[in-house]
């Protein structure tokens, strides 16, 4: 007789911790990192400059889309390149962004208690990460949790898509109805997976209301309401 659930996903950003305050604090880190290397990057882009930039990138390069950290590279290649530097020079340098930029984006804040749930599922289930983001599982220290992750970079696509949760069905060799995804995104994660015939559990840390056409199999405000509330779809 086969196990109800063997496998459990998670979404990364805003499921285990807010990725907003990550990616400021890694943005103000990375603008002073410039005003130090390269100040004239800083002069001549703001904000909507980079941003206006890096659109153009998507417009040219459509699949770059899918991977974070190559998009943010080559957007401070171009950056630096209009800054008057030299095509060699700017990689070089874009590549030591890249590394300010990679070291503050995991200088996470786990939500209470984000880690003990996940040693407590780890223990029980099959656990892995599956992210539109550029997280490191296992740069976050989270290796002895997760036996797999998938990201969009790595399957060429973002969620809703359903590439990330067929990889992990596959690497898994589980069923669908015994998988469950944890994750915080209605579209992206919710609404995706169920559409596939994965069991849901929908972190709603923030109190938002509840669509009537949401397919949550269950609702969570907080994280560590989740192993319990996946042991009764798995019936222990």
């Amino acid at each position: 007789m086969k196990p109800r659930i063997r496998v459990v996903t998670f979404d990364l950003d805003n499921t285990l911790w807010d990725v907003h305050s990550v990616i400021g604090n890694a943005e103000r880190t990375l603008r002073a990192w410039f005003d130090e290397r390269i100040p004239e990057v800083n002069q001549t882009f703001d904000g909507d400059g980079l941003l206006a930039l890096r659109t153009r990138i998507v417009e040219e390069n459509p699949e770059i889309v899918h991977n974070l950290t190559e998009l943010r590279r080559t957007t401070f290649v171009r950056s630096i390149e209009q800054c008057g530097y030299d095509p060699r020079s700017a990689v070089r340098l874009a590549d030591e962004a890249m590394v300010v930029f990679l070291d503050a984006r995991h200088d996470v804040t786990f939500f209470d208690g984000a880690l003990e749930v996940l040693e407590e599922l780890a223990s029980r289930y099959l656990l892995g990460a599956l992210s539109n983001g550029n997280a490191d599982v296992f740069r976050l220290g989270l290796g002895d949790f997760f036996s797999f992750d998938y990201s969009a970079a790595k399957v060429g696509a973002s969620k809703p898509a359903p590439d990330m949760f067929h990889a992990a069905l596959e690497h898994t060799g589980a069923d669908p109805e015994q998988m469950v995804h944890v994750g915080d995104h209605l579209e992206h994660d919710i609404r995706a997976a169920a559409n596939l015939g994965i069991h849901t559990v929908w972190v709603n840390l923030t109190g938002e209301r509840y669509p009537d056409d949401a397919p949550a199999t269950v609702e969570v405000s907080d994280l560590r309401d989740v192993p319990s509330r996946i042991d009764e779809l798995a019936g222990s």
